[in-house]
């Protein structure tokens, strides 16, 4: 199941800075697909501790951002629409109260296109299946025969 979540101030229109995450249940899996202003690495894995959701990235087990009230059980149930952020690398939390929103669920199965989660370039073993090598398919023209 993949989960799309918006990480954003408490009012977009007065605060631009926002994050958009995948967050893979299965895999245990983040990617960050946009943002602006809100600076998380480009993917890693996934934590759950109690009611809350942790972001931890692919080289460091430190919590990058803390998604309180999240929960997804092994059933694959989620609790909770929307909370409150935390953001590891603020250095004055007060500055901004950041909030996460569920904006989809997927329950159908995907194949990743991208690289993390498809298991290339990990450094880690990985339970992803390998991705299939891209062959690209003839061009139009050479498939035309030209007759006069």
């Amino acid at each position: 199941m993949r989960l799309t979540i918006l990480i954003n101030g408490p009012d977009p229109t007065d605060n631009h800075d926002y994050a958009l995450l995948w967050l893979d249940t299965e895999e245990r899996r983040w990617s960050r697909e946009a943002h602006s202003g809100i600076e998380l690495p480009e993917w890693g894995e996934i934590e759950n501790r109690g009611t809350e959701t942790v972001l931890v990235g692919s080289a460091s087990p430190a919590p990058l951002c803390v998604l309180h009230g999240l929960q997804v059980s092994r059933h694959q149930e989620v609790s909770g629409a929307g909370g409150l952020a935390t953001l590891a690398h603020e250095v004055d939390p007060a500055r901004t109260d950041w909030h996460w929103r569920l904006q989809a669920v997927d329950r159908a199965q995907v194949r990743a296109e991208s690289a993390v989660f498809a298991g290339e370039g990990l450094t880690r073993p990985s339970t992803f299946p390998a991705h299939p090598t891209y062959r690209p398919h003839p061009t139009p023209a050479a498939n035309v025969r030209h007759t006069r």
